[in-house]
């Protein structure tokens, strides 16, 4: 009887993913779309093989496969493939911003329909995983394990509070690409390079964060020119992503840059977190090879079987992404609670590789339920209905600092903290849901309606 249910399901999202494959337009990119889950989806891979947590003298050690195995950081030239994301992300916004000028729309109006897609599936997860701390801390778990569970479960937001950041600054960005076009994209890569030179030539200290901004709008300033056709020319492309891979490799080899590009444990350099020039160079290359491969990428994703399993996969891309770490932890604690069954296996043995299937294959079962919870609140999100057009825009700054400070202080410190009673930082959960209400959506925000 469950089995019947089950296939029904499966049924019934398959063909909603296909009545909605069915209406995508034909002059719509495809390829966009596929990229962007497949950037996603990568990025959930790496994530679940670099994580290589095993028991030694009874207790858990968080350990990192490229740590432990150094051979393993060349293979985050390809999984570290948020480049892409950023690359599709300028290519879209240059099409909505562009529909949107030409309806004479307003720009609170288009920037809150985009934080209201980003937002609102980020929202139940930091009230999951704050009831996880109070409760944890409340039952006299150790703080430690409470504060690097939550931490390592909400290391996705980062990303999100430089997404929305570079979102908000479209308008300024775009009408630099419509007037200077590429020259908009070598100024910000001679801003990276000097940043760089400033860190690591001189010394300055933590002027290296400006890299956030401009590595990916830099990567961003690519979408806009991929949008008006600079890349139409496969062999352009190619030559593109050649010239990005052995920048790459020169800066690897002769400069001051590590291999890996995310940052390892123990490293005193990371090419992520701040971005550096290396990373900018990887983007490069993944834009120019993507771009290469487009014409046949195209022709593939005629396949309506194909289009629509892309299609199904986006319509809850950001669910998979926010909450693939949640699963893996939940397997983790199972695995624990259940003796440290599996655990034992020194992470990069041949053991250990071999058993990568089955532990996958408990990710993905711990995943799918998460998903079928919480996909709505993308969905909801995605639906377009209610943006502010009238919002001021100083309500509109203020939401959006408040949002970002608030996920990028999660991604730093972890809402979970060693001291006071509760054992979480309630002013880094807090801050999201200020600014959502700030911005006119958001559980704080109709909680302020029915109170009014």
């Amino acid at each position: 009887m469950s089995e019947g249910v089950e296939t029904a399901a499966k049924r019934t999202l398959w063909s909603r993913a296909e009545e909605m494959a069915r209406k995508a337009p034909p002059e719509r990119n495809r390829y966009v779309d596929f990229l962007r889950a497949f950037s996603i989806l990568a990025v959930v891979v790496g994530h679940w093989l670099v994580a290589a947590p095993y028991i030694e003298d009874g207790a858990v050690q968080g350990g990192h496969l490229l740590g432990i195995l150094p051979w393993t950081q060349w293979l985050t030239w390809g999984f570290q493939v948020m480049p892409i994301f950023f690359l599709v992300g300028g290519f879209s916004h240059a099409l909505s911003w562009s529909a949107n000028q030409r309806k004479d729309g307003s720009y609170a109006g288009w920037f809150t329909g985009r934080l209201r897609r980003l937002i609102n599936p980020v929202l139940p997860l930091f009230l999951i995983w704050t009831g996880f701390a109070l409760f944890g801390t409340a039952m006299g778990v150790d703080r430690k394990i409470v504060e690097l569970a939550a931490q390592l479960a909400l290391i996705p937001v980062w990303f999100l509070a430089v997404y929305l950041m570079v979102s908000a600054v479209v308008p300024l960005t775009h009408a630099a690409w419509k007037r200077f076009g590429m020259a908009s994209f070598w100024g910000l890569l001679a801003g990276a390079v000097l940043i760089d030179a400033a860190t690591f030539m001189l010394q300055i200290a933590h002027v290296n964060f400006v890299n956030f901004a401009f590595v990916w709008l830099a990567v961003h300033q690519l979408g806009y020119a991929w949008s008006e056709g600079y890349f139409s020319n496969p062999t352009k492309a190619l030559a593109w992503g050649i010239g990005g891979l052995t920048a790459l490799g020169l800066l690897v080899g002769f400069g001051l840059y590590p291999v890996a590009m995310i940052g390892v444990p123990g490293e005193p350099v990371s090419n992520s977190m701040p971005p550096t020039i290396a990373l900018l160079a990887l983007g490069i290359a993944q834009t120019g090879i993507a771009l290469a491969l487009e014409p046949i990428a195209r022709r593939m994703l005629d396949n309506l079987k194909i289009w629509t399993g892309v299609v199904l996969v986006n319509g809850m891309i950001m669910t998979t992404y926010l909450w693939h770490l949640t699963a893996f932890v939940f397997v983790m604690v199972a695995a624990w609670l259940l003796g440290g069954v599996g655990l034992e296996v020194a992470p990069g043995s041949g053991a250990w590789w071999f058993a990568r299937p089955i532990w996958f294959a408990l990710y993905i079962a711990a995943l799918l339920p998460l998903i079928m919870i919480f996909a709505k609140y993308e969905q909801a999100g995605a639906g377009g209905g209610g943006d502010r057009d009238d919002l001021p825009h100083w309500r509109l700054i203020v939401g959006l600092l408040f949002v970002c400070a608030g996920l990028a202080s999660t991604a730093a410190i972890s809402i979970a903290s060693p001291l006071g009673v509760t054992g979480v930082r309630l002013w880094v959960v807090a801050m999201p849901f200020i600014g959502a209400a700030f911005i006119g959506f958001g559980p704080a925000h109709k909680l302020a309606k029915r109170l009014s």
